[in-house]
């Protein structure tokens, strides 16, 4: 099977994972993150308490069915991005924004750590009206809060159809872990987050 027709099932999959429960379990909800290198954004979230499931994807570009190389190259528009499936009954959106804020550096523009382009930009892509909400009322706290020393960056934008990346990205911190952790930790990832965050950094 073509890369592109898998990746296209596997949205389909995810698309009736989110939308359906399953007979005799709760309704399940989907949240949408951009925050910098996917692989991250996706370990850090699996490891929440009522995620189901993370996929490492693309989202917000105008190019269908991109591929990693063009999304990496910042000629799509897309950013590497993470979507959530959730119980809302286990954790909750706001939660889930929460761990988001604590996750990333907010205050720097189409860029995170050491990746740099509009494709590594953070981004809120939200549902319905009730997670734009939400999102907005969590970025106002933080604004006011006198937390960050510079102004929010992060983008809360309405959700587009999202590509889930290829396969080899999948749970990459699962299936590479010693480059994973070689990556993470040279990108410079936990020494910026414990400096905006402190002890909150990772939210976990």
């Amino acid at each position: 099977m073509k890369p592109s027709i898998k990746r296209a099932a596997a949205a389909v999959v995810l698309a009736l994972c989110a939308g359906f429960s399953g007979a005799g379990s709760a309704a399940t909800a989907k949240a949408t993150f951009a925050g910098g290198c996917f692989w991250c954004t996706e370990s850090d979230f699996e490891k929440v308490p009522g995620v189901i499931s993370a996929v490492s994807g693309y989202i917000g570009g105008a190019k269908p069915d991109p591929s990693y190389e063009e999304v990496s190259a910042g000629a799509t528009g897309h950013a590497e991005a993470v979507e959530i499936v959730f119980d809302p009954a286990r954790v909750s959106y706001q939660k889930l924004l929460y761990v988001y804020w604590r996750s990333v550096d907010p205050t720097v523009k189409d860029r995170q750590f050491c990746d740099s382009g509009p494709q590594y930009r953070t981004a809120i892509f939200t549902h319905d009206e009730t997670q734009k909400k939400l999102a907005d009322a969590s970025k106002a706290e933080l604004e006011k809060s006198g937390r960050l020393k510079s102004p929010i960056q992060t983008q809360i934008v309405a959700a587009g159809i999202f590509y889930p990346a290829e396969d080899y990205h999948q749970d990459y911190y699962k299936k590479n872990p010693l480059r994973y952790r070689y990556y993470r930790h040279d990108c410079g990832r936990e020494v910026r987050l414990q400096e905006i965050w402190g002890d909150e950094a990772g939210a976990h």
